[in-house]
């Protein structure tokens, strides 16, 4: 399949503060997150909803606030994948990809005590191309994909929260 038929996508940088205590990865932003430049922008998405409820703040209501509420909670948020090629926004869909330098940024973020998966994709293309740390927890999210309508959010808050905070 050429290019023009299956286009490269790019990932965006990471959203950090240096104190970052929770690095969230997602695979590579989809359709509509890339039209608007904003991680998970497809209005479908719990991502931001999720990041609300796991912190206990009101859900941002512009991007701007969005990214705050993640630097004030010490949550990082960047893509395992840096460039692919893909067809829509299914993570099935990614094609040669090159990976973000997440080495790099984990070696500049000392205080990170947790590295979450924002589903199965992420976690096998971190395990694709990165070494686990093992001074760092690995965890696995249900993913916020509207593509996982299965999960009811109550049920994936409370799996975000424990994965994350230890707490349920």
């Amino acid at each position: 399949m050429n290019d023009e038929m299956n286009p490269l996508k790019s990932s965006f940088l990471p959203i950090s503060n240096h104190d970052a205590e929770i690095l969230i990865l997602g695979s590579l932003p989809g359709e509509k997150s890339l039209e608007l430049q904003e991680y998970y922008g497809h209005a479908q998405n719990k991502f931001w909803k999720l990041i609300a409820a796991i912190t206990e703040h009101e859900l941002p209501q512009d991007y701007e606030e969005k990214v705050k509420l993640l630097k004030i909670s010490k949550i990082a948020l960047w893509d395992v994948v840096h460039s692919a090629h893909r067809i829509g926004s299914l993570d099935t869909a990614i094609l040669n990809e090159i990976q973000n330098d997440l080495e790099i940024f984990i070696n500049d973020h000392q205080n990170l005590k947790i590295i979450a998966f924002n589903g199965r994709k992420a976690e096998s293309l971190f395990n694709k191309y990165f070494q686990k740390k093992d001074e760092i927890n690995y965890v696995l999210l249900p993913s916020s994909s509207p593509a996982n309508a299965r999960m009811l959010m109550d049920r994936m808050v409370e799996q975000w929260k424990e994965k994350l905070f230890g707490e349920g």
